[in-house]
């Protein structure tokens, strides 16, 4: 499943990035790799994904989220 799809307050894993080569540099740089555990935070549906990576808070546009592939954290 893609990253805008996610819930709030759930864990994924980062499964592949499919993005610009600039973009994908730029979010591999900050550590959102493969096998990277993020927390969403909060969702709006037709904006903002802001997200917990690494003791780090990133808000991500739609157009960036729809192209992170994730997994749901198995517990």
């Amino acid at each position: 499943m893609t990253l805008d799809r996610s819930i709030a307050g759930h864990i994924y894993i980062i499964e592949c990035l499919h993005l610009p080569e600039k973009t994908e540099k730029r979010l591999q740089a900050l550590g959102m790799i493969k096998g990277t555990s993020i927390t969403v935070l909060n969702n709006k549906n037709q904006g903002t994904l802001i997200i917990k990576m690494r003791c780090t808070r990133l808000a991500l546009g739609k157009g960036i989220s729809s192209r992170i592939e994730v997994r749901s954290q198995e517990i």
